[in-house]
């Protein structure tokens, strides 16, 4: 899959596994952007994987629970 549809769906399943808002999952893929959490995504098209999406949500999700 593309980068942008890489993005789109750690965002679907952020809001689908956690419950949370369009716009609060889109917050956290975009805080994780701006902190260069998805360079290697953007490089390497193998770690685009739905596999490593739903690592990718879980990641992100429980970091902002950490604050």
């Amino acid at each position: 899959m593309t980068y942008e549809e890489y993005l789109d769906e750690v965002t679907t399943l952020i809001t689908e596994k956690y419950n949370l808002s369009d716009a609060a999952a889109i917050k956290l893929v975009v805080k994780a952007q701006d902190a260069d959490f998805f360079v290697e995504h953007d490089e390497k098209e193998a770690m685009r994987t739905v596999d490593r999406a739903h690592q990718d949500a879980k990641t992100l999700y429980l970091a902002s629970q950490k604050k």
